[in-house]
């Protein structure tokens, strides 16, 4: 019997978590940061981007249905042993933890920039954790319930930002390749930081009920992202100028103030009211994926009691630690540097490592 057949979710929550997961800050800031090295030829490295993600997801995948009952940790102390696994799972841990913490501050900083500029960081922290407790307290399964309700009445924003599109200037996206090949593939590297979310695989495939179907939902996953991605920064392309877009940390926020209806204004607020709980999606797996790490590595059944020490261990920090944008900024970029070895190196290792493991058991057993 599958020992987390109790708290299973299902495809359609595999695939929106995974991609709630990827769609966070990236969504608000990757225009800016594509135009900054590819100029307006930014939106090529975003498909490429996306091939390289779905190639290490199809890694992660095959890495793990080979141990399907298996988590990261089981797994990691099988092929290293004990000290070396919980080694390399500490590091994971870590990973999580400082993942949900970037997104976490960093939303803090936009609504403090757009919406209430003089109100205390630890009051929002606060006002951020109340929702992000009562969710992530049980588990998997809520979690994959959330992702729904979050994809269902946020469905519509992107597709509003085609209301943008008056007045844009599509020859800016022309000659196509004009800044050259090269800048195009380093600006791949951009994109990598908008695509992390994947690598949440290894921890969430042991709870998928379907686990034929992790290829094709992981698939599916990393291609909402990349559409997401591509109308908001086409558009952006197409309604700033190029020097224009940089001068833009999120672009997309600029995009909806440019929406003028008759009976409304400042709609980008109206935006980010509904985009907080794509911001809290983006948190909570991370979250959760740290969280229960945790858990097994202490041997624990229960995560709450670890999820109760790292919202106050927010709070406290919320008091002294007041990030200005640039900070935000460079923990972005090292999160980043930490997604390429955790999301991109570290499935390539594992995979090669795995593959002889199983290869020299075999010869073993003969």
């Amino acid at each position: 019997m599958n020992k987390y057949s109790f708290n299973q979710i299902s495809l359609k929550q595999y695939i929106l978590i995974i991609f709630g997961a990827q769609v966070g800050i990236g969504e608000l800031s990757l225009p800016h940061d594509l135009a900054k090295t590819a100029g307006t030829d930014g939106w090529i490295s975003i498909l490429l981007g996306w091939i390289l993600s779905i190639l290490l997801s199809l890694v992660i995948i095959n890495i793990m249905e080979k141990t399907p009952e298996y988590t990261l940790f089981e797994l990691l102390s099988k092929y290293f042993g004990k000290w070396v696994g919980k080694s390399l799972f500490v590091l994971w841990i870590l990973y999580a933890v400082y993942g949900a913490s970037v997104v976490m501050f960093s939303t803090i900083h936009i609504i403090k920039i757009w919406v209430v500029p003089d109100i205390r960081n630890f009051i929002l922290m606060i006002l951020f954790i109340i929702p992000i407790y009562m969710i992530t307290k049980h588990g998997i399964r809520v979690i994959g319930l959330f992702a729904e309700f979050v994809f269902l009445i946020t469905l519509w924003m992107p597709f509003l930002l085609l209301l943008a599109l008056k007045d844009g200037q599509w020859l800016y996206l022309f000659p196509l390749g004009k800044e050259g090949l090269f800048p195009i593939l380093s600006t791949v590297k951009s994109t990598i930081f908008s695509f992390l979310g994947f690598e949440l695989a290894f921890m969430l495939y042991p709870f998928l009920k379907d686990k034929k179907s992790a290829y094709k939902g992981i698939v599916i996953a990393n291609s909402l992202s990349m559409i997401i991605y591509l109308i908001v920064t086409v558009i952006s392309f197409i309604k700033f100028a190029p020097k224009e877009i940089t001068e833009y940390v999120y672009p997309t926020l600029n995009l909806f103030k440019a929406i003028r209806l008759p009976f409304l204004e400042r709609f980008e607020i109206i935006f980010l009211s509904f985009y907080l709980f794509t911001l809290i999606m983006a948190i909570i797996p991370y979250l959760y994926t740290a969280l229960l790490g945790a858990s097994q590595l202490f041997g624990k059944q229960d995560h709450r009691n670890f999820l109760r020490i790292l919202l106050f261990l927010w709070i406290l920090l919320s008091f002294f630690f007041l990030p200005s944008s640039s900070q935000i900024t460079q923990m972005g970029k090292f999160w980043g540097m930490a997604g390429l070895y955790s999301a991109f190196v570290f499935p390539i290792f594992l995979w090669m490592y795995g593959w002889i493991f199983h290869f020299v058991r075999k010869e073993l057993k003969q």
